[in-house]
């Protein structure tokens, strides 16, 4: 996989093209969101994420990748804008209008081709503000 590749997958997550960022998926593959929530398969990443679309407009804006042939490290800023009052959201309560802000490190682990493994923390707080988009 390439940084094009990758950069490919975070337009079509950004475009919320489920089936576009979801070819990068393996039908196996893992997602531990913080330890907070561990989601077991590319159905079930879809289906989190499908939910998540609802209640927020979310975008992701890479700051840094480093990569090989057995995976990606990257450190990813991610805007949640609310679309609906959500005080149990899992980034934090969400406001309508207004947006979480985080920045995360991930790592993504590749088997042929695609994403098996997918470890996401947070780094630092999360902090809340008008939203930019």
């Amino acid at each position: 996989m390439t940084k094009e590749d990758f950069q490919t997958y975070i337009a079509a997550f950004n475009a919320k093209d489920f089936e576009g960022f979801g070819r990068f998926y393996r039908d196996d593959v893992t997602l531990s969101l913080s330890g907070k929530r561990v989601l077991r398969s590319r159905d079930e990443i879809l289906s989190f994420y499908r939910d998540v679309a609802k209640r927020c407009d979310e975008k992701l804006d890479l700051r840094r990748i480093v990569l090989d042939d057995t995976g990606i490290a990257v450190e990813l800023d991610t805007e949640f804008k609310g679309l609906v009052d959500d005080p149990g959201f899992i980034a934090g309560p969400l406001v309508t209008g207004q947006s979480i802000f985080i920045t995360s490190v991930i790592f993504y682990t590749i088997k042929d081709g695609r994403f098996s493994e997918i470890l996401a923390r947070r780094v630092g707080d999360a902090r809340t503000g008008p939203a930019t988009f």
